[in-house]
């Protein structure tokens, strides 16, 4: 039996492991040529839109950041015809203009991770995809008025530092990455959105600030007691932004070139493309190489 379809994938973080709301759901395990995603991924209808939900970290929260399979989530994903994903996750404030329990809608990335594979490309085919900007700007504008509809303090664009984790920063890096002028902090959304950009998803994410990392001299240090507490807080508010956000995606997605991103990304001659990559890979490149 072939897996239902759905046009929105939802990526829930630290705290958000299903998503209210969501009607008709079946669960659908999915293996992919990277490996089982983290958890069964939810498949179900918001409104009029048929969406997925996937825990990033499993249900439960059994994997940490690094042990995340970034590919086979996002390529699950794709096998199920998502063509947008809203991503949510917990991040801690670089900025004392941002307090916790306040939501930040990111437009920027610096990536401080490190053996983590963030590609989907190697072994037998080369690609590089643009990632000037590296959330859709369509998805992004609307997952920021969606927060601002449920009440949230709603900051809209800013840099968010993705650092390897677990351990939280330390006080040196803090400073140095305060020093730097990012927004927030965080252990996952980087990965996420350059594999969408190389699966031609539109990306974005809803950052829930849940404290100040470390810097911060009249502020307890960031521990996964003061995350929760804070996360629960602002639980109904991410799936109440998630669940509007989905219904006021726009229909098409010609407002963005994410559609198109591997359009021109593919180095390797085609003739050249290994046929093991090319058969691992053809869910991505049938649409520019058809078999």
């Amino acid at each position: 039996m072939s897996a239902p379809s759905a046009s929105v994938g939802l990526i829930g973080g630290s705290g958000l492991y299903e998503l209210a709301g969501m009607t008709g759901v079946t669960d659908v395990r999915l293996d992919t040529p990277f490996g089982p995603p983290s958890d069964l991924l939810r498949v179900g209808r918001i409104g009029g839109t048929a969406a997925a939900f996937l825990a990033r970290h499993g249900r439960g929260h059994r994997l940490l950041p690094g042990e995340i399979d970034y590919r086979a989530n996002l390529y699950a994903m794709k096998v199920l015809g998502v063509t947008r994903i809203l991503s949510a996750s917990a991040v801690g404030s670089m900025k004392e203009t941002i307090h916790p329990k306040d939501v930040v809608v990111p437009d920027q990335f610096i990536d401080r991770t490190r053996g983590r594979t963030a590609t989907f490309f190697g072994g037998g085919i080369a690609a590089h995809v643009g990632f000037a900007d590296p959330m859709c700007p369509v998805a992004r504008g609307v997952l920021l008025a969606s927060a601002r509809a449920a009440g949230a303090t709603a900051h809209d664009g800013g840099t968010y530092v993705c650092m390897e984790g677990p351990a939280f920063s330390t006080r040196a890096e803090s400073r140095l990455y305060r020093s730097w002028g990012v927004d927030v902090i965080g252990m996952t959304n980087l990965t996420e959105a350059k594999l969408a950009r190389e699966a031609e998803i539109c990306y974005a994410t809803l950052a829930l600030v849940t404290d100040y990392d470390c810097w911060h001299e009249d502020e307890e240090d960031v521990t996964v007691g003061s995350v929760l507490l804070n996360l629960r807080a602002n639980a109904d508010l991410a799936a109440a932004t998630l669940r509007h956000a989905v219904a006021a995606l726009p229909e098409d997605r010609s407002g963005c070139e994410c559609g198109e991103a591997l359009r021109h990304a593919v180095i390797t001659a085609p003739e050249a493309i290994d046929p093991e990559a090319r058969e691992r890979l053809g869910l991505l490149l049938d649409k520019y190489f058809p078999r």
